[in-house]
């Protein structure tokens, strides 16, 4: 491997691009003793697994002795025989049933096919069987499920929200009161929306758990997070407390070498402007290499459009080499493909027969490809769990695997190419939900009266809101309370049936159809304000490797009609916004020497915000070519949001130091920006989770102040934890402004690409006086 870098390092358009190497060095195995039934331990020799690696026997022996697990390891380290070995052990012993949760069908089916098989090993007469419940089977064949009364049922949070717990008395009663495992795997990705509702549906799940005398083991398989013991309870609703937590990886890893790839500042934008060639193209190029010189090599990037598009490159690039065989075993790899498609190149990754492949995120988790030689992550992937996650496909048993991130142009990018320390030697980041959601929670306690009549205790799931949302649903007629000899008790008042008149993806119901005119065919949807945002009269839209300009929307029928187009430039909206501080929940301050203290509120904010037009930016430079004025309506957003003030004398300074009257706002609205990018490197998240309003003057405060805010309705948690941590956010949002070289700020460091103001003013180095002031 070390001879495979220096020869990357001395090809001459990789010049001066490695800006940093490092090994993580790889470890033996280290096993341990459990017994194991006989019959189970003769079905895992026949696969070859004849001892359990320590971590998978300190969660096995947790789970026998009656706790909750969290298991949180690397990809690939054997985290399924945790949960495998006690839930089958307790199917031969007493048909003891099992319920296997997942976020992605594709994990299903992949736990579906190895469960089954060892059924089989265990033979007909053992008792345990395996079934995965999900929306792709028909009605005869989820009735022939509920039949055979498998052990072992795998299904998704909305096959369970919508498609068992409100039949769980009269279809599923066998089961749950046979229920003494839930396994949650990949619980880090229930996070954000999406986990707060999965935690409210859990809820729910432990409710009919409860009514049927069942107190399952639960046990969470999560990537390495910052917090799994805390989300792992924050989704399933059991205490902290009842968790063993298991995170050192005992399995056999061979050295990864990682490197640091940046691409150099493109001739265009001039030394100091901060734009850098494509990480595509460097990406592309690393891959043919790398796939020439005989290493298999995945390259994960972020569209399916790029995947298709540089497999393509990469392939032409090979035969132009005269490489046809290498050519032709290149393939790309994304979720929209055919299933047959996808085994077959899942298939060729572990017999070797394709050589390289560039995917999505599709191939992260939950498919089995063997061990690769070469990984490369074509720009950073959002969060360093994800990076670990994908580099974690490379290597085959103790053989060294090769790495390399190759950064792309903007603030998170940048910033771990300039602190490294922070990828690899930092807490990972935390996952975060909100199930005390108030926007959340009302449909889900109806739901839960729907599938077994509430009463008082039920606030021991719900929370201490839980009685003044049944309060507000029986005055409104939602709810029916009643009087029994047993105490209260309130059922559904309404018709049909509320789990699916609710999403478990979103908070708001209201969507946009987006409508091929040429067909009338429906493209895509979009929730009602990304739809003023992306799909406004005059937007460019980009969906399945096609532009299209939206030419109506049309908000009362709820459709954008578009047309495919080749435009040289993309649309970008400009808005006025506007934040009501409704109530202050907590306050921190930070102490300062030469001045007051700083102090950092925790509120429930009103965001108002009206979409004023737009912008047509030429796609190479990004420099502005037109501007239109759009006539659409405002839209408001109740949620939560950190806020601080800046002090007077730091203001002061701030406005002599400045050379325009549009300085001091500049800084200020460059510190927002700042620290909105780097949200991630703390909390698994993306950047348009949180939004930001900075302004000179703000009516609740009357003084300077910069908002961030949850880009969610009630907010999923992000800011509520971010306000613990604001000091560490300001400090590396500095460390980020200083190192970068450009003149006036880029998109490296401040300028963002969903800046309703299209990024004016900003004014860099005042930022990073401003920053430094607080936290220095």
């Amino acid at each position: 491997m070390d001879e495979t870098i220096r020869w990357l390092q001395g090809r001459p358009y990789y010049e001066g691009q490695l800006h940093e190497r490092r090994q993580v060095p790889g470890r033996e195995a280290a096993f341990a003793d459990v017994e194991i039934d006989g019959r189970l331990a003769s079905a895992l020799g026949s696969r070859g697994i004849d001892d359990l690696y320590a971590h998978q026997a300190d969660a096995v022996d947790a789970v026998r002795g009656g706790e909750n697990v969290v298991l949180a390891t690397r990809t690939a380290s054997g985290k399924s025989l945790a949960y495998t070995v006690p839930a089958v052990e307790r199917a031969l012993d007493d048909r003891a049933t099992t319920l296997y949760i997942a976020p992605q069908v594709a994990l299903i089916n992949d736990q579906e096919e190895t469960l089954s098989d060892l059924a089989g090993d265990l033979g007909f007469a053992s008792g345990v069987s395996v079934a995965q419940y999900t929306g792709r089977q028909d009605r005869s064949e989820k009735e022939a499920i509920r039949d055979r009364q498998p052990t072992v049922l795998l299904t998704t949070p909305d096959m369970l929200h919508y498609g068992i717990m409100p039949h769980a008395h009269r279809l599923w009663d066998w089961f749950f009161e046979r229920l003494e495992t839930v396994v949650i795997d990949e619980v880090h990705e229930y996070r954000g929306v999406f986990g707060s509702q999965v935690a409210l549906v859990f809820r729910r799940l432990a409710r009919i758990c409860d009514r049927f005398d069942a107190d399952p083991e639960w046990v969470c398989c999560s990537a390495t997070i910052g917090n799994p013991v805390d989300h792992a309870a924050t989704v399933t609703g059991q205490s902290p407390d009842s968790f063993a937590l298991v995170d050192e990886d005992t399995s056999a890893t061979g050295p990864t070498h990682w490197l640091f790839w940046n691409p150099p500042e493109y001739d265009g934008g001039g030394f100091g402007s901060g734009r850098r060639r494509s990480n595509h193209v460097e990406t592309k190029r690393l891959f043919v290499d790398l796939v020439s010189r005989g290493f298999q090599t995945v390259a994960f990037t972020q569209s399916r459009q790029t995947a298709e598009r540089y497999a393509t490159d990469s392939a032409s690039d090979l035969r132009s080499r005269d490489e046809h065989e290498a050519a032709r075993s290149v393939q790309a790899y994304q979720a929209a493909l055919p299933d047959e498609r996808r085994t077959e190149i899942e298939s060729g990754l572990q017999s070797g027969d394709v050589r390289g492949v560039w995917s999505t995120n599709a191939l992260e988790l939950g498919v089995d490809i063997g061990g690769l030689d070469a990984v490369l992550l074509d720009g950073y992937p959002g969060t360093r769990m994800a990076a670990f996650q994908q580099a974690g496909r490379a290597g085959r048993g103790t053989d060294p695997s090769l790495v390399a991130l190759v950064a792309g142009e903007d603030q998170l990018d940048q910033y771990l190419m300039g602190h490294p320390t922070d990828f690899f030697d930092e807490p990972p980041e935390e996952a975060i939900s909100n199930p005390a959601n108030e926007h959340l929670m009302p449909d889900h306690v109806r739901s839960a009266a729907r599938e077994t009549w509430l009463r008082p205790e039920d606030e021991h799931h719900f929370g201490d809101r839980f009685p003044d949302i049944v309060a507000d649903l029986t005055d409104r007629g939602i709810l029916d309370r009643r009087t029994t000899d047993a105490g209260l008790r309130w059922t559904d008042a309404g018709d049909g049936s509320p789990q699916h008149e609710m999403s478990l993806r979103t908070i708001t119901d209201q969507e946009i159809r987006l409508r091929d005119r040429r067909d009338g065919d429906v493209i895509a949807t979009l929730p009602f304000d990304d739809a003023l945002r992306d799909a406004h009269p005059g937007a460019i839209y980009h969906h399945q490797g096609q532009d299209y300009e939206v030419v109506d929307l049309d908000l009362r029928s709820g459709i954008a009609d578009m047309a495919p187009v080749r435009p040289d430039y993309y649309t970008q909206v400009l808005h006025d916004k506007d934040i009501v501080v409704e109530a202050d929940r907590r306050e921190r301050h930070i102490a300062m020497e030469s001045t007051e203290d700083v102090t950092v509120r925790f509120a429930d904010i009103t965001m108002e915000k009206q979409i004023t037009g737009f912008e047509r930016r030429d796609r190479q430079s990004g420099e502005p070519i037109g501007r239109e004025s759009l006539d659409l309506p405002e839209t408001t957003l109740e949620t939560a949001a950190l806020y601080f003030t800046v002090p007077p004398a730091v203001e002061t300074d701030l406005r002599a130091a400045g050379e325009s009257p549009d300085a001091f706002p500049g800084a200020i609205h460059a510190a927002e920006h700042g620290m909105i990018s780097l949200f991630p490197l703390s909390f698994l998240c993306d950047r348009r989770d949180v939004g930001g309003l900075s302004t000179p003057m703000h009516p609740h405060t009357e003084r300077a102040t910069i908002f961030v805010y949850d880009g969610y309705p009630g907010g999923v948690g992000l800011t509520s934890r971010a306000y613990e941590t604001v000091t560490d956010l300001a400090e590396r949002t500095l460390g980020m402004i200083r190192d970068c070289h450009c003149a006036d700020g880029c998109p490296a460091c401040v300028q963002s690409p969903h800046c309703g103001n299209a990024n004016d003013p900003l004014e860099k180095g005042l930022a990073a006086d401003l920053l430094a002031a607080l936290v220095e």
